[in-house]
């Protein structure tokens, strides 16, 4: 803003006119008259002016992420450390038709995803059956570690460390509720193993009264000498007698794949809620990680009902249609809480953080003991005296699950 003046002896004249040409002193053609003109320079009204756009940034621009589907803002230029945390509700754009139509693409992606392995193990060739089966278990043995570890352990962490929560007293609460998690699965597997073997127990003495003189005389034959290996194998045996009762020391034991399911149940549902509250600016990317979550944990649990003794209906059908339908479940739970839901609230970030740390602990033994220990480093797994074809494809299948779903971890 240039600014002129018209000094007269009896008059004082100020006159204000946009102008670039600089600082002038002039005198006019009238009387006495002096005309003294001050204003800036182009250079210094264009450095003003990208000061003050800058200024005007710095306060109205924000950087915003997502920790597990909560949503966390700083302002530009500044540090996680240094910024100010709103507890608060946010005020963000949902579009509501979206939301609804990616319910279902949820859906069909998650049923992919869980009947596929079950209908690939029906295949006619059994060399192709083979490859299949290591491929695909191996592949969701790597899925399932990854998941416990990068993805719900570090969102657990997240939402105990939260500002909003406020310090709390005891600094490793994440990973003692993970301990928890991994002792409640370690106790179910136990206790179900317990009351499997008393119940084989009690029906092996009436199975084998009829028997007895036949034992008797073979005994005195000179065939009585059995190792305890023989012994072992027997009592395991008749775990997966035609009573329908399950071998519960195995890997593939229909408990050990439900205390599975219900690590993956819990915070599944957590995802599809924590996914349709996410604000439109990320929901797009946020949708694409989640759609391939879940199909590749999908896969890693379809590949452990499908080995499961039995016909895929009504068992195993009901297990893969449990995971297939949790997550849009949990979706249209978000959706009835869209604008309500507040993930800095304080009981929010206890329960959220409470369930993922569980979750966490129960995949962690599931994939840990139940999925990668008994295929390759327990006795009876399938990969500990493998040949070498079907090691390294089991090998780089399980690399490949822990790397991609790692890979994940950065988006959600």
């Amino acid at each position: 803003m240039a600014t002129k003046f018209w000094f007269r002896p009896h008059l004082l004249q100020l006159e204000y006119q946009h102008n670039t040409l600089g600082v002038t002193l002039t005198e006019a053609s009238h009387g006495n008259d002096v005309l003294i003109q001050e204003e800036e320079t182009e250079a210094e009204s264009a450095t003003t002016e990208e000061s003050n756009s800058e200024e005007s940034s710095t306060e109205t621009e924000q950087n915003c992420h997502f920790h597990a589907g909560v949503e966390h803002c700083v302002g530009a230029g500044e540090s996680e450390e240094s910024s100010t945390t709103s507890c608060g509700i946010k005020a963000r754009d949902y579009d509501i038709p979206l939301r609804i139509g990616t319910l279902f693409v949820v859906l069909v992606t998650s049923s992919i995803g869980v009947f596929a392995p079950i209908l690939l193990m029906k295949l006619p060739f059994a060399s192709i059956n083979g490859v299949v089966s290591t491929v695909i278990k191996q592949f969701g043995t790597g899925i399932i570690i990854a998941t416990g570890f990068i993805h719900l352990y570090t969102h657990a962490n997240l939402m105990f460390t939260n500002e909003c929560l406020g310090e709390l007293e005891y600094e490793a609460t994440t990973s003692a509720v993970v301990v928890a998690g991994i002792f409640i699965a370690f106790l179910l597997e136990y206790i179900g193993h317990r009351i499997i073997v008393a119940r084989n127990s009690k029906n092996t003495p009436t199975e084998t009264a009829s028997s007895e003189s036949e034992s008797q005389q073979t005994q005195q034959k000179g065939q009585h000498d059995h190792s305890p290996d023989q012994q072992q194998q027997c009592t395991l045996a008749g775990l997966g007698h035609t009573h329908g009762s399950l071998d519960l020391t195995g890997p593939n034991s229909k408990f050990s794949v439900m205390v599975m399911e219900a690590g993956i149940l819990f915070h599944s549902i957590l995802i599809g809620l924590t996914l349709v509250v996410a604000g439109d600016s990320f929901y797009k990317t946020l949708l694409v990680v989640i759609v391939f979550h879940q199909f590749f944990e999908g896969l890693a649990l379809g590949a452990r009902i499908a080995v499961l003794p039995g016909a895929i209906f009504p068992s195993k059908a009901s297990m893969a249609a449990a995971f297939a339908l949790i997550t849009p479940i949990g979706m249209a739970i978000g959706l009835g809480v869209l604008h309500t839901f507040n993930g800095n609230s304080r009981g929010t970030l206890i329960a959220l953080g409470t369930l993922d740390a569980l979750s966490a602990g129960i995949l962690v033994w599931v994939g840990v003991v139940d999925m990668w220990a008994r295929d390759w480093v327990i006795d009876g797994g399938e990969m500990l005296d493998a040949k070498l074809g079907k090691v390294l494809t089991g090998g780089i299948s399980l690399i490949s699950g822990l790397v991609l779903m790692g890979l994940l971890g950065k988006w959600a």
